[in-house]
């Protein structure tokens, strides 16, 4: 669905046709509960804070703008549940930032390599458990950059953040995930680091 499209599809929406909203929903359900499920590291929770936020989106649909995309808007909304959740039960890790930068890091494309499939596996499983293991503000940004797809711009608009500090906070994930990697074995390279983004393909896929 494209930008213009879900304009209308709001239009609409808002016009009385409310029936339309499940298209909205349909669209963006497994970038909400992905988002969800990483940074509340529990299933039943991201349920719960999908639900929560795609009815927030509802009851504020007439006051989406289109200034961004309806995704960067609604993933602002389901971030801000799951901080609200994290905050509640007392889960909710910070930590200080600097002006550090850094490139985005990738996995090693196994694709076509049969043999290294179980590797592949497990590493992955073991990148699920490092972004896990990180503070709640550096999963939701690597997320959002890497899992969702959105630009350091788009991610600033989702934060309220500045985009050099999302930037900054990005990088930092990435150098404890690395870390934890390679406290687990599962270091892959002095320059490597990871993004479930394929090469050439485009596409991103859940941790």
């Amino acid at each position: 669905m494209t930008r213009e499209e879900e304009k209308n599809l709001i239009s609409r929406i808002l016009a009385g046709e409310t029936e339309l909203y499940s298209l909205l929903v349909k669209a963006h359900q497994t970038g909400v509960y992905n988002l969800a499920l990483r940074m509340l590291k529990n299933e039943q929770d991201a349920l719960d804070a999908s639900q929560e936020a795609f009815f927030r989106a509802w009851q504020a649909l007439g006051s989406f703008r289109g200034d961004s995309k309806f995704s960067v808007w609604l993933y602002r909304l389901t971030s801000n549940v799951c901080l609200d959740m994290l905050r509640k039960a007392g889960r909710l890790q910070t930590s200080s930032l600097t002006g550090e930068d850094g490139q985005d890091l990738s996995l090693p494309d196994s694709r076509g390599d049969p043999h290294r499939t179980l590797e592949q596996a497990e590493l992955r499983r073991a990148v699920r458990d490092g972004v896990d293991a990180l503070p709640a503000e550096f999963r939701q940004a690597l997320v959002l950059r890497d899992i969702n797809g959105l630009s350091y711009e788009e991610i600033a608009q989702v934060t309220g953040l500045e985009p050099g500090t999302v930037k900054s906070r990005i990088f930092r994930a990435r150098r404890r995930l690395a870390a934890y990697l390679q406290a687990d074995g599962n270091f892959f390279g002095p320059d490597a680091s990871y993004s479930t983004t394929e090469r050439g393909g485009g596409s991103h896929e859940r941790l």
